[in-house]
């Protein structure tokens, strides 16, 4: 048994190792989770000053880059409350420890956090929870100005949390209300939601939607009335967030199992006990289908050959289920050392290598912050040196109409004791440049701009912009080339390439 048990480790790491030296990805969503709800990652305590908030911040977004990754999905409405200033919602108190106080010193943490992400070339993911609206009503204070304090009419208590009643179209148009004053007064990239609309069930207890269902049900049978409330909030946001901003991406990320084929024969082959379709009320697939929502990541926390529902057998049907949208995966770094398949240290690695031969599957996303630190079984590790070690540009979303950047050129080159300082310029007047990317060949080499090796640097726009080459090796003839971004990083043609050299202490370089 041991020796079975060491083969197979070993096969699986060469397996691995062929997989990381063929070429990876040069796009693919690369996002990391933080979750604020019960302070789950940020900010690490109640109450902590504004200064220890803002860095606390900058530390994440520096080790996630450290990681490779190139977006994040930050909690913004955990519980009907704002890490932001909203003219609908009280302050959150696991910023401020009570709810309804604002930062002092005072400062907008959303508007701060949306700079900083966006500083370091990253897309900033707002997640709401469109639902929940008290964590726990035995310890919960809830603010005099809490929605659930001004309606009581809109809400349930399900367990020891209270719901906003899905059924109730007044409390749908609130959320859509909140939603579209970020996406019109922020910055961000994208509108996110997780797995939770109606509630996780509670044994032997019915979600308490009678009063709505009298109101409102119309003669459907309950589960498809309550599919339906789901699918016109999805629809009105859908609406409502492509009014105010066309490029502001919409993102589901639901349960892994949409409906087992012994219900559907849509289904996947799985033996899920739960599912979106039959106890959630999230017709996912039909959202996707529509085109009502612009990608898809399911959760898939479970380990390769899970003898329910496997990751391999998931990541196939999701990826087979994508209709036109892009599909990222959700991974369960916290799941990492919890039994036997979770202390095998390839499982997350393997799974990522996997959503790589599938073309629908655009990226993963990681559940979440915390988990990575002490980085178990050295997972930062398999990330920042081998399978996240060059750039990755963010997967482009052609139904999203845009229009690429216009093409930069070079317009000086300078030896320093530091590298070799390259200047470029564009006569992009449009507004539409957001970044760039310089690519760098070596004489021998071939010219590929889809090879990511072969990127330099992702420099954000600027007046003048300007880049360092402190990995310019003296002696040898290197070959450049820059290209502009977009804010959905749709890419310019190349400029013309420039060469440089050293022979001696001689310095050249000629644009083409």
């Amino acid at each position: 048994m041991v020796k079975h048990f060491f083969i197979g480790w070993l096969l699986l790491l060469l397996a691995v190792k062929e997989c990381a030296a063929q070429l990876p990805p040069k796009r693919e969503l690369r996002a990391i989770w933080i979750a604020t709800v019960e302070n789950i990652d940020w900010p690490s305590r109640r109450g902590i000053s504004t200064e220890q908030q803002k860095q606390e911040f900058i530390n994440i977004l520096n080790e996630a880059q450290k990681m490779g990754m190139n977006a994040i999905v930050f909690q913004v409405r955990p519980v009907s409350d704002a890490f932001y200033a909203s003219p609908y919602e009280p302050w959150s108190e696991y910023l401020t420890g009570t709810q309804g106080q604002a930062p002092n010193p005072y400062y907008d943490p959303l508007a701060f956090m949306i700079e900083e992400t966006h500083k370091r070339g990253m897309e900033f993911h707002a997640w709401f929870n469109p639902y929940r609206a008290v964590f726990n009503v035995s310890r919960s204070k809830v603010a005099n100005n809490h929605v659930s304090r001004l309606n009581p009419s809109w809400f349930v208590t399900y367990g020891d949390r209270k719901y906003f009643d899905p059924g109730i179209p007044e409390g749908r148009d609130f959320v859509v209300n909140v939603i579209r004053d970020v996406v019109r007064r922020y910055d961000i990239d994208a509108v996110h939601f997780d797995d939770y609309f109606y509630p996780y069930r509670i044994a032997n207890k019915e979600f308490p939607d009678n009063f709505s269902y009298a109101k409102y049900g119309k003669g459907m049978q309950r589960d498809d009335w309550r599919r339906k409330n789901v699918d016109d909030i999805i629809q009105l946001l859908d609406k409502a967030i492509k009014a105010e901003k066309p490029y502001v991406k919409f993102g589901i990320s639901p349960f892994g199992v949409w409906r087992n084929n012994d219900r559907d024969m849509e289904g996947s082959p799985t033996r899920g006990g739960m599912t979106n379709y039959d106890d959630l009320y999230a017709d996912v697939l039909k959202w996707l289908k529509n085109g009502w929502i612009d990608y898809v990541t399911p959760q898939l926390y479970w380990e390769y050959g899970h003898r329910l529902v496997g990751y391999e057998v998931l990541v196939r049907w999701w990826n087979d289920h994508a209709y036109g949208k892009h599909v990222y995966i959700g991974h369960g770094v916290y799941q990492i050392g919890s039994n036997a398949a979770w202390r095998n240290p390839y499982e997350i690695p393997r799974q990522i290598l996997m959503n790589r031969t599938y073309p629908n599957v655009k990226g993963s996303m990681f559940f979440s912050y915390k988990s990575f630190a002490n980085n178990p079984l050295g997972i930062k590790d398999s990330l920042a040196n081998h399978l996240f070690k060059y750039p990755a540009l963010i997967p482009t979303m052609p139904w999203i109409k845009a229009e690429a950047p216009f093409a930069p050129y070079f317009t000086d080159a300078f030896e320093k004791p530091n590298g070799i300082e390259i200047r470029w310029a564009d006569d992009d007047t449009s507004g539409r440049t957001k970044q760039y990317v310089l690519y760098r060949f070596t004489q021998s080499e071939p010219i590929n701009l889809n090879d990511p090796t072969k990127i330099l640097a992702l420099v954000q726009q600027m007046p003048d912009p300007v880049f360092i080459d402190n990995t310019f090796t003296r002696g040898q003839h290197y070959i450049y080339y820059v290209t502009a971004l977009d804010r959905l990083q749709n890419e310019s043609v190349p400029s013309e390439p420039m060469r440089i050299s050293t022979t001696g202490n001689k310095f050249y370089f000629k644009f083409e």
